[in-house]
């Protein structure tokens, strides 16, 4: 048995040098690094005053509000889509994995590369979407240079980067419900909304926890669309600012290390209070 133990640990020791190395130690730096000012190569202990700096600075808490905004409505909305689309691929639509790759190419392209292509997208002069909206009669904002519709760009791009991971999983997860359920609710005269809401939905309640999990932690670290849609900027006035681009924008730009770490401690505390609740309460709704 110790012997059996002792190559367990040999064969994990790999990875765990790995994770440490790469991920426990680079909390921990953080974490220290939040009491600190100064030069990145000399940096000085000064106890708490970056998270009086952090506090106190507009900018951090207009980041921390468009971060909070930005997953309120991105998430939901974003697994809302990807569930009827799934089902509608999976219930309606035959060889639906010639539609399940085609939904995947984004989650496998550069979220910089879909960000440039956006930016003309949604271009105020000549972005395709303001053509459409013109087509049909409906007003076509600046969706990039106006500070108003900075925040609303940002989740519409976020919610179409979203669908395809989310609609991957769904279709796998949709593919282990058991057939004979529809085959009794058939056999009962139940429509298909009451086997969507009383079969496909409660069967997917795990996979929409993970999804749900997934998509809050991606959502409140938000940074590659913003620098990708508003060119290495947080837009006009800084109006689309989120709490890792606040980070980025101390620790890069500004030259203010500790600070940047007090604020991502302060993301990352925020992150796992939310999560944990996210939690509790899907493990509640499970058990109904």
């Amino acid at each position: 048995m110790k012997t059996n133990q002792k190559k367990a640990w040999l064969f994990l020791a790999p990875t765990l040098i790995f994770v440490t190395v790469f991920s426990v130690w680079p909390i921990l730096r953080a974490f220290t690094m939040s009491f600190q000012s100064g030069p990145l190569i000399n940096m000085e202990w000064t106890g708490f005053s970056n998270y009086q700096y952090i506090f106190s600075d507009p900018e951090f808490w207009r980041a921390i509000r468009n971060t909070l905004i930005y997953s309120v409505f991105a998430v939901p909305i974003s697994l809302a889509i990807s569930i009827m689309l799934a089902w509608f691929i999976f219930s309606k639509v035959k060889h639906s994995s010639f539609f399940e790759t085609t939904f995947f190419m984004p989650y496998v392209t550069s979220t910089i590369a879909i960000g440039i292509v956006f930016r003309y997208i949604f271009n105020g002069e000549y972005g395709l979407l303001n053509y459409l909206l013109k087509a049909v009669h409906l007003p076509a904002p600046n969706w990039i240079d106006d500070p108003s519709m900075s925040l609303i760009t940002i989740i519409i791009f976020g919610i179409w980067t979203s669908l395809a991971f989310d609609i991957v999983i769904l279709m796998g997860a949709l593919r282990n419900i058991d057939p004979n359920y529809y085959v009794l609710a058939d056999m009962y005269g139940a429509s298909e909304q009451e086997k969507f809401w009383r079969i496909t939905i409660p069967q997917l309640v795990l996979t929409l926890a993970f999804l749900l999990t997934m998509n809050i932690i991606g959502a409140f670290k938000i940074y590659t669309s913003v620098y990708a849609l508003f060119n290495g900027q947080a837009g006009i006035g800084n109006s689309a600012t989120t709490a890792v681009f606040y980070i980025y924008n101390k620790f890069q730009m500004v030259g203010k290390p500790g600070v940047a770490m007090a604020a991502t401690v302060v993301l990352f505390l925020i992150i796992l209070l939310t999560t944990f609740l996210q939690r509790k309460m899907m493990k509640k709704i499970g058990r109904y």
